[in-house]
């Protein structure tokens, strides 16, 4: 979820503040040299391949937790620490991106990423305590991240006329790897020999095959960076923008950003055993998180189509409560029988995601306010669902059943839609905060 930093901008109203940049050329410099013919489909592949990649470190994790937790001796708060890092990383490290790309450009930073992911993947199966899984997990996590930040800014940068369709491709693959790690973890454990450290290892080889495509499009953008003599291509100034912090609007999207994170991270660490613990099998159990997870293909390319035509979004965000508390619901009182429904009901809920990224491009004039709005919005909202998580374990744990945690699950919901009835307002960041264009 970075999911996602600067994806805004490729909203239709966000794109008709300033003329698009032409392709050949990188916006900063009018002497950048023409990208290489080949450049462009081998970015097509790096970008699917590391969008595939920015989910299943977590959802390949939630499909082995009750594995992992036996075998590394982990109590419920340490396994609520485990499922609180993604948002840790996310928040820590996406705010470093920006920095790093006007540093050695967007491409060399993704390319270190998905290194970074790799080596996560590849280390974390031979750890033999908690400290060194969760090491390893935050190494891939913070490649993650940073890859969150800079893959919708590899897009703006070199497919300025295809920013829709190549934001669809990406949303889609993101989808499909969450999706797919949840579904096919615990069979392929199964046929692999069942150890719990050999199906979380395989997911290293996927990251490695996505890093081969970023090797030759770093090198080619450090040479163009050189040949330009120009910061990196897509790079934003820091203090660009109005002041976030003066804004209603910004710190309601935030909030509303950090809520729904706290839903998705719960259930993406949760959810299967919530189910296993009703008395579903474990393949059942990742599939049905493969159903929740799933649920975000199509409907990221609906909401964003809603909400754009809409002067006010509040009403969105209250029919995704609902779904939400609905879907909770039927986990207190009948997660088995009904799993199927309340897996529908969370993966529809989980869709605020898609809904607060358009928000973010409809509360902000121009692209310098989209970027910052956004990266204030994320990180802020990241820093919020941290407890989420870490919570959810301890209750768990304490309590020895799932009633008390899915209640405080369902509570959550309510500021969330309160928050997103107040973020979707027609007004700008600039209006609330005095500045111009």
């Amino acid at each position: 979820m970075p999911d996602e930093e600067i994806q805004t901008l490729n909203r239709p109203e966000a794109a008709r503040t300033v003329p698009a940049p032409s392709r050949s050329a990188a916006p900063t410099s009018p002497q950048a040299q023409p990208d290489p013919t080949w450049l462009g489909p081998v970015l097509i592949v790096g970008i699917v391949l590391a969008a595939l990649n920015l989910r299943p470190a977590i959802t390949s994790l939630g499909a082995l937790f009750e594995e992992v937790r036996t075998g590394l001796g982990m109590s419920g708060t340490v396994a609520g620490l485990i499922t609180s890092v993604p948002a840790l990383c996310f928040a820590v490290f996406g705010i470093t991106a920006p920095r790093l790309s006007r540093r050695f450009g967007p491409a060399a930073v993704v390319c270190a990423g998905m290194a970074a992911v790799a080596a996560g993947l590849l280390i974390r199966p031979f750890a033999h305590g908690a400290a060194g899984f969760l090491a390893a997990s935050a190494l891939s996590l913070a490649g993650i991240a940073l890859t969150n930040v800079l893959l919708p800014v590899i897009v703006k940068r070199w497919f300025p006329d295809r920013v829709g369709t190549m934001t669809g491709l990406y949303s889609m693959a993101l989808a499909l790897g969450t999706s797919l790690a949840a579904a096919v973890t615990v069979p392929m454990t199964s046929a692999l020999g069942g150890s719990w450290r050999t199906g979380l290892l395989v997911w290293a080889v996927l990251a490695l095959v996505a890093v081969l495509p970023w090797l030759p499009v770093a090198a080619a953008a450090r040479r163009q960076k050189r040949a330009a003599d120009s910061p990196a291509a897509g790079a934003v100034r820091a203090d660009a923008g109005p002041k976030i912090v003066r804004s209603r609007t910004a710190w309601a999207l935030a909030c509303y950003f950090g809520l729904q994170a706290t839903g998705a991270y719960i259930t993406m660490g949760w959810l299967p055993q919530i189910f296993r613990d009703a008395g579903v099998s474990a393949s059942t159990a990742g599939v049905l998180l493969a159903v929740t997870m799933v649920m975000g293909v199509p409907l990221a390319f609906v909401i964003p189509n809603l909400a754009g035509r809409m002067k006010n979004q509040g009403a969105i965000a209250v029919t995704l409560g609902a779904f939400g508390l609905v879907g909770y619901t039927g986990l207190h009182f009948a997660p088995a029988a009904g799993a199927w429904a309340w897996a529908l009901l969370l993966g529809v809920s989980n869709c605020a995601f898609p809904l607060v990224i358009t928000m973010i491009g409809l509360r902000a004039k121009s692209p310098a306010g989209v970027v910052k709005l956004s990266a204030f919005a994320q990180s802020v909202g990241y820093l919020i669902s941290i407890p989420g998580p870490l919570l959810i374990g301890a209750l768990y744990q304490h309590s020895g059943g799932w009633d008390l945690p899915l209640t405080v699950m369902a509570c959550l919901l309510v500021p969330q839609v309160a928050l997103g009835i107040l973020a979707g307002r027609d007004r700008t960041i600039e209006d609330e905060c005095g500045m111009r264009d």
